[in-house]
């Protein structure tokens, strides 16, 4: 989830490696046999309201793995929360307590929750070996497995979500021959999560001819009126909203107060939970948001959930009324990947939980089909999901676009898919000027 880039480097760079001796082997075997999952949280501080219904459908489906499955392939797996608070430093912290392992139970992967925290793990993670997976906000570059063989930005980037708001525009201008003298402004968190869409965005712009308009705003976002007035001013058609937290509802309220439609603001993935919609009343009526984590509770599996989990008692969501929502559907579906992944690791290795380098090679030979979407019970809740060595995001990435209707969000759109070829020459660029940088020699993984 979105944070500040250059936060995250400048802690780490600080942090050193100092750290990676700080976390010793637990002595204890009582849970030998299990596979860890260290589920980093941020219950506490100001995006909490984030990850409470988030954490609750993470922990609801691996509840429901272990209770009603009789867990992966017969490994249980053992759940061990560590608080971050959304902060870098203490995401550290969980990081060198779990990646050796507790308990006797292995660790295959982490995730950190926090883009962030992801790239703050960057040398880390290839020194100690250790996978790091960031469902939707990792960085872009790491989909070149040949120089970030333990970092997973799995499913989505940024990069891509720039590409399907531009389709999406160019869909409802009538093609992208439309596109010509359309004004695009892009209001975004003045972050390296929010920066992120710069570069792609101005790619486009000469490709299809539309004007690109980059408007920062500061954090936390509480207020926008200069900005809202610029946007106005500068006669922009579409709004790209990429902001978190606070941001996006105020974002919403003050393009109302400026007569600035909300059927032409589109949110970016961080931007478009109910959370970020109905604070802002009605006005927010019509709003769009990318979304990667399609909302509702008619999915077969989200149903199942609420069969064996949510009504029997055993659910980590205290509001039901954040049952089927955005950030609840997310854990579910973050909760997949890595269920899935020890089932590719067990198929190779044997049913037993699995080392991080085992959990390496799982979550670069990943294979969500169609078929195996629907035998999970998440047929549109997911799209399909292929990595690969040398591909660690996804060979397809896609996202909806929907709808809020002023009570829940609905979807505009099927899958849309990003040109996975547009922007790989920039991002495989990338990744060689990191590798320089680093002294990395770039190799594909062999399996």
């Amino acid at each position: 989830m979105p944070s500040s880039f250059l936060k995250a480097l400048a802690v780490a760079a600080g942090l050193g490696l100092a750290g990676l001796s700080a976390s010793a082997p637990a002595l204890a075997q009582d849970h030998k046999g299990e596979q860890l999952y260290p589920l980093f949280t941020y219950r506490t501080g100001p995006y909490a309201p984030s990850f409470i219904p988030f954490g609750a459908g993470n922990r609801d489906y691996l509840n429901y793995v272990n209770d009603v499955e009789g867990g992966v392939d017969g490994v249980k797996i053992f759940i061990q929360e560590c608080e971050t608070a959304y902060e870098i430093e203490r995401g550290i912290e969980c990081y060198e307590r779990y990646k050796n392992g507790y308990d006797g139970a292995l660790t295959a992967a982490i995730y950190p929750h926090s883009s962030g925290l992801d790239v703050a793990l960057t040398d880390k993670a290839r020194i100690d070996k250790i996978p790091i997976v960031s469902p939707g906000g990792g960085q872009n570059i790491a989909t070149d497995g040949r120089v970030f063989p333990y970092q997973y930005p799995l499913i989505f980037d940024y990069w891509s979500e720039a590409q399907i708001v531009v389709d999406f525009i160019a869909q409802k201008v009538g093609g992208y021959d439309k596109l010509k003298g359309v004004k695009i402004a892009t209001l975004y968190h003045d972050s390296g999560y929010g920066r992120d869409t710069i570069e792609p965005l101005g790619i486009l712009s000469k490709k299809y001819g539309f004007t690109d308009i980059q408007i920062p705003v500061p954090h936390p976002g509480e207020q926008q009126q200069a900005q809202w007035q610029q946007i106005r001013s500068a006669g922009a058609d579409w709004v790209f909203l990429r902001g978190w937290g606070v941001m996006t509802p105020v974002a919403i309220k003050t393009a109302a107060r400026v007569g600035f439609p909300a059927d032409h603001i589109i949110g970016d993935i961080w931007s478009g939970s109910e959370d970020d919609a109905r604070p802002a009343g009605s006005v927010a009526k019509g709003y769009l948001a990318v979304s990667v984590f399609p909302p509702g509770t008619d999915y077969d599996i989200i149903k199942t959930l609420k069969d064996k989990i949510v009504d029997t008692g055993k659910s980590d969501l205290k509001d039901k009324a954040k049952f089927g929502t955005v950030y609840y559907n997310y854990g579910v579906i973050e909760a997949i990947t890595f269920v899935e992944a020890l089932r590719v690791g067990h198929k190779k290795f044997g049913n037993r939980p699995l080392t991080a380098e085992e959990g390496r090679w799982a979550l670069e030979n990943l294979n969500l089909d169609d078929k195996r979407i629907a035998e999970l019970g998440a047929k549109g809740l997911i799209s399909p999901l292929r990595t690969t060595p040398d591909n660690h995001k996804g060979e397809t990435i896609a996202a909806k676009i929907i709808q809020w209707d002023g009570a829940k969000w609905n979807a505009l759109t099927d899958w849309i898919k990003a040109d996975s070829t547009l922007f790989a020459d920039t991002i495989r660029a990338k990744a060689a000027a990191y590798a320089q940088e680093k002294g990395i020699t770039p190799v594909a993984q062999t399996n």
